[in-house]
C-alpha cells in the first residue's frame, strides 16, 4: 500500500491506491487548514484552494495529474503545491501540510522526512473476497449434487 509522509506531523499513513489525500488526511487527524480554510472550507470541491500541500520533493508522479481547478485555483503558487481536495494518491509521497507557513527547522525537518525510505505500494486495489451471495451462486450452479441441464425434476 501506498504510504504518506506527514512532514509537519512527523506521520506515515498507509492508503490505498486512488485515494484522495484529502480524505485520508482528515480520516488519519492531520490538520490541513489554518483558522481560515476551517471557517470557510469548501469540503473538498476545489472552490476555496485551503487545503494545498506541498509536494516534496516534487514528486508529482506519486499523485494523480494536476487537474484544471488546481491549474486555474495554483496559477501563482509554487508548481509543487497541490490542492489535496484534488490529488489521488498512486504511490507513496511525502508531502508537507500548509506550506505557506514554513516550518520551524525547516531544512532539518525535511532532510530526516526524506532519509527514510518509503515503500513502492501496488498501484491497483486489493481483490475484494467474493460475498456470501455471490459463492452460493456459484456453488448452487457447480454443485455436483444440484439439477444438471436434462434432468427431470419429480
Amino acid at each position: 500500500m501506498p504510504v504518506i509522509r506527514f512532514v509537519r506531523e512527523g506521520l506515515d499513513v498507509e492508503c490505498f491506491p486512488g485515494e484522495n489525500l484529502r480524505e485520508v488526511a482528515l480520516r488519519e487527524g492531520v490538520e490541513l487548514y489554518g483558522l481560515k480554510g476551517k471557517l470557510g472550507n469548501c469540503g473538498g470541491c476545489g472552490q476555496c484552494i485551503t487545503c494545498f500541500v506541498a509536494v516534496v520533493p516534487g514528486d508529482s508522479a506519486a499523485l494523480s495529474s494536476r487537474t484544471a481547478v488546481e491549474d486555474r485555483k495554483l496559477q501563482n503558487r509554487p508548481l509543487d503545491w497541490r490542492l489535496a481536495c484534488q490529488a489521488l494518491v498512486e504511490h507513496s509521497v511525502v508531502v508537507l501540510t500548509r506550506p505557506q507557513l514554513g516550518l520551524a527547522d525547516g531544512q532539518a525537518q525535511l532532510e530526516a522526512a526524506l532519509a527514510a525510505p518509503l515503500p513502492a505500494g501496488p498501484t491497483a486495489w486489493p481483490e475484494q473476497p467474493e460475498t456470501p451471495e455471490q459463492q452460493s451462486a456459484t456453488t448452487d450452479e457447480d454443485s455436483p449434487d444440484g439439477p444438471m441441464a436434462g434432468d427431470t425434476v419429480r
